[in-house]
């Protein structure tokens, strides 16, 4: 191969893509050409390990030098063995299983690269964990660009509510109150409008002394400045900072008043929205007016992942924010007493806080045996508020786990047998019932009836002897997709090659961490807290903690970024991914996520003796 050819072979790789020109022409020259024959080994007990390889064209196999175990597969265009040359010893046996053709760096050229070149060393001396940690960091694509082209229609505008000018500033006050509102408009006369804000009341009502009984035309301002609500946000904000006020007027494309923007929901959208929509659960009185909040729900989710947060965060900032919508929607639908008398639970996902985009309802009720609201009540109730929560665009269970199913709605003594038939049935469908049943947090009502029922859970559960053997099997449910050659197992599905993430390492993760945390009684529900929990008692060793932290956290984001994809696309946001569309990085990085579940398989395996199941 010609100089050029070797340039651009290894600036394909990562991280050699990171050498500079001289870096890269000084290890283009000192590359030489080997030949393997298959079943012959590259690195073995007698081998004095002094090259870095790189692979041409072949496959070969990296083998465990004690239990002689395939730890994985190198094929073309990857690269072996740096840790043996860092560390100055052999680890692992290299076996071609078919003809090779290997480039081969000598190490002390490799050892010098690395140390003078501040991103390779960084590459090379972290760990998996570190290195998907990174690579999470970097997939969060901060396209804080979106944030340029958003309409002012696109913030939460204050209800454009006005009083005459020659109101009292009582009744200006006593209606503010009763519409939850920070600012009014005044109409004058001439069907000018003005402005009345709380800090006028503050300063110029109360300060001053001021007759409650005046108009409220004394403490209110008019000329107020507007903005078009198809308008650029951007250019509000420049409005706002030029003429130093904190509110515009905004109007549609008839002249009209559409709402108020302020300075807080314009720095809410900027920040990610939360704050307003927030406000907007907490304002809201109907349900109309919860479901214009809720419609908000994607835009934070892009904004915020757009901003590079974490998936876990946004997680746990949206399952914030869908507690407060169910909680109100409670409010307005239930009867008043069933507050106190019952638990309204989410469970799966959702109870563990992982939850990002609306996939379907996973809810329950757990009524108190003394509740004195009547069983009709309670059904009329639980019907209306799954057929509200699909109105707001959150999907019927196709398990039918919804309140609206009498199964899944029932008194807490009735809630306990079936917990006992769970467990001892021990059938797919009982356990998997039980396994999203212990994840469930409770939304509203008396938060004591789950607590019970999980203690009722763990108390059982000990008593069995072959529980946690056959509960924990079924994260080996779904074999990981990753081959022996190192490539990703796909189906056909539309004449797409995809894998499905949730099956090959998202819910292996989720369920053995679940089956650890119920047999160590461990009360958090969320998958990271239960690893750290189980760290701390010693469970799991902190290395592999941190690498399941990290693998599921990538699993997590790959996940995110395809869904929004597809909806952007207009298709269904499901947990399939084409690994060919994805960059040489996450390829990598994925199929190092994949060893990880692996890894945590056998651990498993060896915990609950699932081999001899």
């Amino acid at each position: 191969m010609s100089l050029l050819e070797q340039q651009t072979f290894i600036k394909g790789i990562t991280p050699f893509d990171n050498l500079t020109n001289l870096e890269l022409d000084e290890v283009s020259k000192k590359l030489d050409i080997h030949y393997f024959q298959k079943d012959q080994f590259i690195i073995n007990e007698s081998t004095v390990e002094q090259n870095l390889y790189f692979v041409i064209k072949g496959t070969l196999q990296e083998i465990d030098s004690k239990t002689s175990e395939v730890l994985s597969v190198v094929t073309a265009k990857e690269f072996f063995d740096p840790i043996s040359l860092i560390e100055h010893r052999t680890k692992n046996y290299f076996k071609a299983v078919e003809e090779c053709l290997l480039y081969v760096l000598p190490k002390e050229v490799f050892l010098k690269i690395v140390y003078q070149n501040p991103k390779l060393e960084h590459f090379f001396f972290q760990s998996i964990s570190q290195k998907l940690s990174q690579t999470n960091a970097n997939n969060q694509n901060k396209e804080l660009a979106s944030f340029m082209v958003a309409r002012v229609k696109d913030a939460y505008l204050q209800k454009p509510l006005y009083v005459d000018e020659n109101e009292t500033i009582f009744n200006t006050v006593k209606f503010m109150k009763s519409h939850n509102l920070t600012s009014i408009l005044i109409k004058n006369g001439d069907g000018e409008f003005g402005i009345a804000t709380d800090t006028d009341f503050r300063e110029k009502v109360i300060l001053k002394r001021l007759d409650f009984d005046s108009s409220v035309k004394q403490i209110s301002t008019f000329g107020l400045k507007s903005v078009d609500e198809d308008d650029f946000l951007f250019n509000a904000q420049l409005l706002m900072t030029k003429y130093g006020i904190k509110r515009l007027i905004a109007k549609n494309k008839d002249g009209q008043i559409s709402g108020i923007l302020d300075q807080m929901s314009l720095t809410s959208f900027f920040s990610s929205h939360t704050y307003a929509v927030a406000n907007e659960i907490d304002n809201a009185t109907t349900l109309e007016e919860l479901k214009h909040a809720s419609n908000n729900f994607i835009r934070i989710i892009k904004s915020l992942y757009a901003k590079g947060v974490k998936v876990r965060y946004i997680s746990k900032l949206l399952n914030e924010l869908n507690i407060k919508l169910f909680e109100k929607i409670f409010i307005l639908l239930a009867p008043n007493e069933l507050m106190e008398y019952s638990a309204l639970i989410v469970l799966g996902s959702e109870g563990r806080s992982e939850q990002i985009l609306r996939t379907d309802q996973d809810n329950a009720l757990i009524i108190a045996d003394n509740c004195p609201v009547s069983d009709d009540e309670i059904e009329k109730f639980c019907t209306e508020f799954t057929k509200t929560l699909c109105d707001f665009g959150y999907p019927e269970c196709p398990g039918n786990i919804m309140v609206s199913n009498i199964y899944w709605r029932r008194r807490t003594s009735d809630f306990k047998e079936l917990i006992s038939k769970w467990i001892n049935r021990k059938n797919e469908d009982d356990f998997m019932n039980l396994a999203i049943f212990i994840d469930a947090n409770c939304v509203v009502g008396n938060k004591q009836l789950i607590d019970d029922l999980k203690e009722y859970v763990y108390n059982k559960v000990d008593r069995s002897a072959v529980f946690f053997t056959t509960f924990a099997s079924f994260a080996l449910l779904f074999a990981t997709p990753l081959g022996i050659f190192n490539d990703f197992i796909v189906e056909k599905k539309d004449k797409m090659s995809e894998l499905d993430l949730k099956k090959g390492g998202i819910f292996p993760i989720v369920h053995g961490i679940r089956a650890l945390s119920l047999e160590y009684h461990i009360k958090e529900t969320n998958t990271i807290d239960r690893i750290k929990e189980l760290n701390n008692k010693g469970v799991i060793d902190k290395e592999s903690a941190s690498e399941y932290i990290e693998a599921f956290n990538f699993l997590l984001t790959l996940r995110l970024k395809t869904r929004l994809t597809k909806l952007d696309m207009g298709q269904i946001a499901n947990n399939s991914i084409n690994p060919s569309e994805l960059s040489t990085m996450d390829k990598d990085m994925l199929k190092d996520t994949f060893k990880i579940v692996n890894k945590f398989k056998k651990f498993l395996t060896y915990h609950y003796k699932l081999n001899y199941v």
